[in-house]
């Protein structure tokens, strides 16, 4: 991810940044993301909010794309004023404060439901890939990070994400399964040992001999040696029987 990471624009002032947020891609995509988190929070949420795992989600997601974007924006204001010029008399500053103000409520509210009710080790993992996706997807529009990256430069981030969402999955599936290379080798081995058939009869054999040992004590301790004994048509007679 870092090797292959997309270059982003530098943004030096909030001039700049006010470009960025009225370019007509981005504007249609902020829109799109208010108008879904309001059908989720006001229509879906009501019905579905309890049951439904992804609901909860989706709305701490698509908002988390636009408080990111008012992190930057925030930040280049910050740089601005510790410079010596006075952001505060900026618009834009302000509604990047209270942008950010509002999305993070947003999501800390809902983020908060959504592990009140699922389990812990669904909704973390789950939350990581929505949240990221729609990050990416923002900063690809407002930024325009992806244009200028080659062929090999989108296979390898989207390759170490792929990567990361796997990883993360794994390790919240399995965090309360105990697993060791001990119990793996253990396992392997009672494996092999089930498996194994039993080569040229010697299971039968060895039966065989257990019930010829047991039959020869029995005849011993009833005192029929075992030199008299005839065995025919699977029956065990002695000479004294006949």
């Amino acid at each position: 991810m870092v090797i292959h990471a997309p270059k982003e624009e530098e943004i030096d002032s909030l001039e700049d940044m006010a470009k960025k947020l009225v370019d007509p891609g981005f504007l249609f995509f902020a829109t799109l993301v208010i108008f879904v988190a309001l059908i989720f929070i006001f229509v879906v949420s009501p019905r579905h909010g309890q049951t439904n795992i992804l609901v909860y989600i989706t709305i701490c997601s698509v908002i988390g794309a636009l408080s990111v974007s008012c992190v930057k924006g925030l930040g280049i204001a910050i740089k601005e004023a510790i410079a010596g010029v006075n952001v505060f008399k900026n618009p834009l500053a302000w509604i990047l404060l209270l942008g950010l103000v509002g999305c993070v409520s947003t999501q800390i509210n809902y983020l908060n439901k959504a592990l009140d009710i699922f389990n812990t080790s669904l909704v973390t993992p789950i939350y990581y890939v929505f949240f990221t996706t729609s990050v990416l997807t923002c900063s690809a529009i407002l930024f325009k990070e992806w244009e200028h990256m080659g062929a090999g430069d989108v296979i390898g981030t989207l390759s170490g994400f792929l990567t990361i969402i796997v990883g993360i999955f794994l390790l919240h599936a399995f965090k309360d399964i105990s697993v060791s290379l001990a119990t793996l080798c253990m396992s392997i081995r009672k494996e092999e040992r089930a498996g194994t058939p039993a080569a040229n009869g010697s299971a039968a054999h060895t039966n065989y001999e257990l019930l010829q040992d047991e039959s020869t004590e029995d005849m011993e301790d009833r005192g029929v040696p075992f030199d008299s004994v005839s065995r025919r048509n699977g029956a065990m007679t002695s000479s004294l029987d006949a």
